[in-house]
């Protein structure tokens, strides 16, 4: 069986506190199981969901109760958060460290609108969320006056049932026993997702009139992903194979070290040319000889250089696949045709459901593998027998054309003077997260590909697939909590505007005495917008140089060391090369040390990848 997550923290089937010295409740009595809130509690710790991420609300008081009184907030543990946003995106960014879920609790219908948008972002990047809601009391004739009434919804689920797997509201305890084990069997059953349960509020604090009956978890657990035919396995094999130059798309594949190693292998044997982006975490060896160019963000010249070259392309569930494919060929249809033939495999088509447009364009592909894209890998290996052994040399074509690292982007040094930009930012980081085992939960935008050398599944955890502002420091602070019991170094680079919006989830990092650093691109501008901004005025004829009104986060500048450090955090301003250098250095020892830190890097204005461009002629990974 292959295991499940690469980074699964120690189980706690005792019930062991995850934080012992934090949070802990005295005297516990009364620890039998005697209330319907019990019994979801209960379940819950049948699940070994380890944290629940909450901000207190009435609606769930009576689990809120059990899981303090009654588990003795242990397995799962309370991570107090000063925002639901917050909450979700911190179970999102911990998800994306190990592949399994935490749960999340949000109060009434107020606490779920407040977390709505990172639960889209946890649609959008297909990780398992567990959330728990509640409601009411559903009956009318047990409300307290105004505010039960205001903080309940006839169909609480309506508000997210488009873009999570599963919601339900149980009717009785044992009902909530059943709910409970079949959104975790659905969460994490690929292409994972959040899933939502709603609780009655008088469900909770009823007292339980028969026995509840727990089943084994273990029967109610996810299935294995489909493998692809094995007809399908050979034509795709016999494609690459005859092929004269193959090119492999690694998109959304696992954190397993395991499958990563496969997948090198796979390239390696049937000498296929690989390429990644900005948007997937790290899922193939950046400066591996095969990985010709450089991650990118948007499809620049390299990577167009490569897919115009390709006659079999691969597909491993490629965010995007046809968008990709029309921007590269210039297409003005997307369904228009390639010249290569195209073999496609993703699980994702069994979540579209037409509600949002986050499924993107349908491609047009020769082969459709209906199967999990690193199941597909193993198998492909596994049809080589002894040839997957074997080394084959790149296509003729891709020899000719220069590695990224050797490119004169790739060389690319930060300035050792003047103000810091964004690609001296994004370099400077890189090498020190290659140096100190980081993991970059994320990366702030317009990230050059340059900075992206990743020999780890866990060097890069990508990027907001939802394309929300504020969920960069719930993730930050998500990743480190999943990171906390390894040996790498949770960090992360985000823009001013995200960290604003999201910075009081440091405060959670700082209770529970997380290690983490996080570098802040700080612009003083909601920047891509200005951008926006001039090319609707260059459109119109109109002056580009008012770009800036309405854009700015300046006068006065916000100081954004005194938020962290008003929340717990060590903070430090840079301007240049030389100090944000010194600065990380500092703050590896503050993170060594357990503590948390935050650098306010102020940059220039622009992007990391458009300097890239400009000195490395195009092929720098836009």
């Amino acid at each position: 069986m292959r295991e499940r997550a690469p980074r699964r923290p120690k189980t706690n089937a005792a019930g062991e506190a995850a934080f012992p010295k934090i949070d802990r409740p005295k005297g516990l009595g009364n620890r039998r199981m005697g209330w319907g809130s019990d019994v979801a509690a209960e379940a819950i710790r049948r699940l070994d969901l380890r944290y629940i991420a909450l901000v207190p609300g009435a609606s769930y008081r009576g689990l809120h109760d059990s899981i303090v009184n009654y588990l003795g907030n242990a397995n799962p543990q309370m991570l107090v958060c000063l925002h639901e946003e917050h909450a979700v995106a911190i179970a999102d960014g911990y998800a994306r460290v190990t592949e399994t879920p935490m749960a999340v609790a949000l109060h009434s219908n107020v606490g779920l609108m407040h977390g709505i948008m990172p639960i889209f972002n946890s649609w959008c990047g297909r990780t398992p969320v567990i959330v728990f809601g509640a409601t009411g009391p559903v009956d009318a004739d047990k409300r307290r006056p105004w505010i039960d009434w205001i903080h309940t919804a006839r169909d609480q689920g309506a508000m997210i049932r488009p873009f999570v797997k599963f919601d339900d509201q149980p009717a009785s305890p044992q009902a909530t026993v059943e709910a409970i084990l079949r959104a975790a069997q659905l969460a994490t059953t690929k292409p994972f997702g959040p899933v939502y349960v709603c609780l009655d509020a008088e469900l909770q604090e009823a007292p339980l009139t028969s026995e509840v009956a727990f089943p084994d978890p273990a029967r109610f657990r996810a299935a294995p992903p489909p493998p692809a035919p094995e007809e399908i396995v050979k034509e795709t094999l016999r494609l690459v194979c005859k092929a004269r130059f193959p090119l492999f798309m690694m998109g959304r594949v696992s954190r397993r070290e395991d499958d990563w190693a496969r997948r090198v292998r796979l390239a390696e044997a049937l000498g296929a040319v690989v390429i990644t982006d900005q948007h997937n975490a790290a899922a193939f060896p950046t400066e591996h000889p095969n990985h010709v160019a450089a991650p990118s963000f948007r499809a620049g010249k390299a990577v167009a250089e490569l897919l115009n070259n390709a006659d079999v392309i691969v597909s491993f569930d490629w965010l995007d696949l046809a968008g990709t494919l029309r921007h590269v060929f210039g297409h003005a249809q997307t369904q228009e045709p390639v010249g290569s033939r195209i073999v496609s495999c993703s699980l994702d088509s069994y979540v579209h459901n037409g509600w949002s447009a986050d499924h993107q364009a349908l491609p047009a592909v020769d082969v459709p593998v209906l199967a999990d894209p690193d199941t597909f890998v193993a198998q492909m290996l596994d049809a080589l027998g002894p040839a997957a052994r074997k080394t084959a040399p790149l296509p003729a074509a891709a020899r000719k054309i220069t590695h990224w690292t050797k490119s004169p982007g790739g060389k690319l040094k930060p300035s050792a003077s003047g103000p810091l930009g964004p690609l001296d930012l994004a370099l400077t980081v890189a090498a020190f997260a290659r140096a100190n085992k980081g993991t970059l939960s994320r990366t702030a935008l317009g990230w050059a590909g340059e900075a992206c050398r990743f020999d780890h599944p866990l060097d890069f955890l990508g990027n907001d697939q939802g394309g929300a502002v504020g969920t960069g420091p719930g993730h930050s602070v998500g990743a480190a909590l999943a990171l906390r019991d390894s040996d790498r170094m949770a960090l992360s680079v985000i823009g001013d505007g995200d960290y604003l919006m999201g910075v009081s989830a440091l405060w959670t990092a700082s209770h529970v005495e997380l290690p983490m650093m996080i570098v802040v691109a700080n612009n003083r501008s909601y920047f891509n917008d200005e951008g926006h901004q001039e090319r609707v005025a260059l459109d119109r004829d109109r002056p580009k140089d008012n770009k800036w009104i309405g854009q700015q986060i300046d006068k006065p500048a916000v100081d954004l060391g005194k938020m962290a450090e008003a929340q717990g955090f060590k903070s430090e301003q840079v301007a240049t090369t030389k100090e944000l250098t010194a600065a990380l250095a500092r703050g590896k020892k503050v993170v060594r040390g357990g503590g948390r830190t935050l650098i306010d890097a102020r940059v220039l204005p622009g992007y990391a990848e458009a300097a890239a461009r400009g000195a490395s002629g195009g092929r720098g990974g836009t």
